[in-house]
């Protein structure tokens, strides 16, 4: 009788709990999964690799080199960090562009229209921590 008492016991408490971990558990969440073209994506550039390039405007000239790569707060939009104006990464500023401005030529990242000088104009970034 008394296992027959604690086994109701058991279920009971079972089946009062239950509702409150359903609705303290919130609305269900949904994920929304997009087909990727994997040959096309295989054929474009890993962050590993591009950290520390060298940017070259359409002159050819070296403006910069790539300190980061950000993923804006919107989770969409990256941005890349520059390094310029600097030699052997003493007395360097950091400036921040998105990344959409960068153009891929070959093996080159180029800049267009951007000079030591102007990317130096450009106000510093700074890294949050």
């Amino acid at each position: 009788m008394r296992t027959l008492l604690a086994t109701a016991a058991v279920a009971a408490a079972t089946a009062l709990a239950a509702p409150a971990l359903v609705l303290a558990q919130g609305a269900p969440q949904t994920v929304q999964l997009v087909k990727v073209d994997v040959l096309k994506l295989s054929t474009g550039y890993r962050a590993s690799k591009v950290l520390g390039s060298s940017v070259v405007n359409e002159a050819g000239d070296t403006v910069g080199k790539i300190d980061e790569i950000i993923v804006g707060p919107d989770g969409k939009a990256p941005f890349v960090v520059l390094s310029v104006g600097g030699f052997l990464g003493v007395g360097d500023k950091l400036v921040a562009l998105p990344y959409e401005q960068m153009r891929t030529d070959g093996k080159k990242i180029v800049l267009p229209g951007a000079t030591k000088d102007s990317l130096k104009a450009l106000p510093e970034f700074k890294y949050s921590s």
